[in-house]
């Protein structure tokens, strides 16, 4: 006859309190309060992986066979040696998604609890996304068709998760202003998934395309975002009253970034007799001519402010250049694909480090001051950015590649110094 002693009762009867408690600590864990603190740390951490391997990647470093080199004793698989990605495919997801979308998201399902006075998730859920998004970067590192398949279903379930969160705080909130977020979060999930799909079935050339509508659409989602936040921020910052602007601009702004956007998809499947060069000129003049009205120059002392500023200033010249790379210039030839990193480095990455910088430490009840060597992290992105567009133009692209590179690491790396403490404890006003 088996005897247990009445400590062992005790014992078992104070098991399933002991998972519950075990449970909760984990689902109230500081970095899972809050879609913001996990997506800012995995999209940085993120980035900074995907920036050594593409730079290893263009400077051969990883060319012949990676099972007989040192990384390839270490890692037992390689996204360059796969059969599902390219690995200029897999740079621009991982940079566009696996980064600016993955913060973007983050910010949104964060934000959106101030703009409607809705909780949002926080604890398990934010765990199943960070599970989610981890499994994902997994099946991107094998590389193989089968892994990619599966990055699609699951990178179709964060998506439809975030709007899905998203669009369960907005709907009858009482603010329709919100409702903007819905179609561009689709559309962008939409563009995911068809640049996936379209580069393991070997269309690279269309999924490039794809990919760079997703970066336009970015620039439509920044302005819609900066519009909201920059004005706001500027007035309360640097204590000044920012002038109103014309009540036509910003719908005349988004008709153009729209109409433009659309006729450069379009451009790739049926030869239009026209170039969305005027309108994607005329769009990032419309920017430019809206920040006039968000006094810039009184922002020039305040770090959290001019960074923001500088990046909505890279988006309007962005897409001056973007459009201008349509012209034939003998003596100075700029490229598409190079113009398109003053946006994307420029603006993107800028503005998002720059966003995630004033929100990790106002939505961890710390004081807008940050940290003597934040600024750094901007001035480095700027460089990155001009590196990345001026250098290929005289002929550097590799240096320009590298250098750019090299400045994006150093910031992401400052970041992560700095933040992860933040990013990873309890609010200063519940401690």
């Amino acid at each position: 006859m088996i005897s247990i002693t009445d400590a062992e009762l005790e014992a078992l009867a104070n098991q399933p309190d002991q998972q519950k408690t075990k449970r909760e600590k984990i689902s109230t864990h500081p970095v899972l309060d809050l879609p913001f603190r996990s997506y800012f740390l995995l999209a940085v951490a993120g980035s900074t992986v995907s920036i050594v391997f593409w730079l290893a990647f263009l400077n051969g470093w990883l060319s012949g066979s990676i099972n007989d080199s040192l990384i390839g004793a270490i890692i037992p698989f390689s996204l360059f040696t796969g059969t599902g990605l390219s690995p200029t495919i897999w740079h621009i997801h991982e940079m566009i998604f696996g980064f600016a979308a993955t913060v973007a998201v983050g910010f949104i399902l964060t934000a959106a609890q101030t703009w409607t006075g809705k909780s949002s998730i926080k604890g398990l859920p934010v765990l199943a996304f960070i599970i989610l998004w981890l499994v994902i970067r997994l099946c991107l590192w094998v590389n193989q068709p089968s892994a990619i398949y599966l990055a699609i279903i699951l990178q179709t379930l964060w998506w439809l998760g975030a709007i899905i969160v998203y669009s369960t705080m907005v709907l009858g909130s009482g603010n329709k202003r919100n409702y903007i977020f819905m179609p561009l979060l689709f559309a962008l999930m939409v563009m995911n998934i068809n640049i996936l799909a379209l580069a393991v079935l070997g269309y690279t050339a269309l999924s490039v395309h794809f990919s760079r509508t997703a970066v336009l659409l970015f620039c439509l989602l920044m302005g819609v975002l900066a519009g909201r936040v920059i004005p706001f921020f500027t007035a309360a910052g640097a204590r000044v009253e920012v002038k109103t602007q014309p009540v036509w601009l910003t719908p005349l702004l988004t008709t153009v970034s729209v109409l433009g956007i659309l006729i450069f998809f379009i451009n790739q499947f049926i030869a239009l007799p026209f170039t969305p060069a005027p309108l994607l000129i005329g769009a990032g003049g419309l920017h430019l001519f809206r920040q006039y009205y968000w006094r810039t120059v009184a922002t020039i002392k305040i770090p959290l402010l001019w960074s923001l500023h500088l990046a909505y200033a890279s988006l309007g010249f962005g897409l001056i250049l973007l459009g201008l790379s349509y012209l034939s210039l003998n003596s100075f030839y700029l490229s598409f694909g190079d113009a398109l990193h003053l946006i994307t480095i420029g603006a993107m990455g800028l503005m998002i480090f720059a966003m995630m910088a004033r929100v990790s430490l106002g939505h961890t009840g710390r004081a807008l001051t940050p940290h003597k060597r934040v600024p750094w992290i901007f001035i480095l992105m700027l460089l990155s950015a001009l590196a990345r567009v001026i250098l290929p133009a005289f002929q550097q692209s590799l240096l320009g590649w590298n250098l750019s590179g090299l400045l994006w690491l150093v910031a992401g790396i400052i970041f992560l110094i700095i933040y992860h403490p933040i990013l990873t404890r309890k609010r200063i006003d519940s401690e």
